[in-house]
């Protein structure tokens, strides 16, 4: 197997990129991180992410990018998401439900509209 360069490191860094920044030109709008630490399990988090899974699925939301993370250091205020719309702030929503979840995604992810009433922060992060 050759040996890969520099160059071969920066394409593929490229290729992975592109997939995953959100943009207006580039093929997500949304992205959609699900906390997935042991704590965030232990609340409820891997239902949230099959209700989201589920919603993207339903929807055919092809622009949505929906990722886990680890523990996002609140375990109190678990299950958590951070939904990240191109061109504004970060949301974090906290103590989550399925169907919290399903209507952070109906208004938020796809409607743009935030869900005040479940957030704990506004812009408190940025992963891209």
């Amino acid at each position: 197997m050759p040996k890969l360069t520099i160059e071969d490191l920066k394409a593929l860094r490229d290729i992975a990129k592109g997939k995953t920044l959100l943009s207006r030109d580039g093929p997500y709008k949304v992205k959609v991180t699900v906390h997935m630490g042991t704590c965030g399990i232990a609340a409820g988090a891997r239902k949230i992410m099959e209700t989201m899974m589920q919603a993207v699925e339903e929807k055919e939301a092809r622009d949505v990018f929906l990722t886990t993370s680890g523990c996002a250091g609140l375990c109190s205020k678990e299950p958590m998401a951070t939904v990240e719309v191109a061109g504004s702030a970060p949301v974090k929503y906290v103590e989550l439900t399925p169907e919290k979840a399903r209507e952070i995604f109906d208004r938020h992810v796809l409607g743009q509209k935030p869900v005040t009433e479940y957030a704990i922060a506004v812009g408190s992060e940025r992963s891209i």
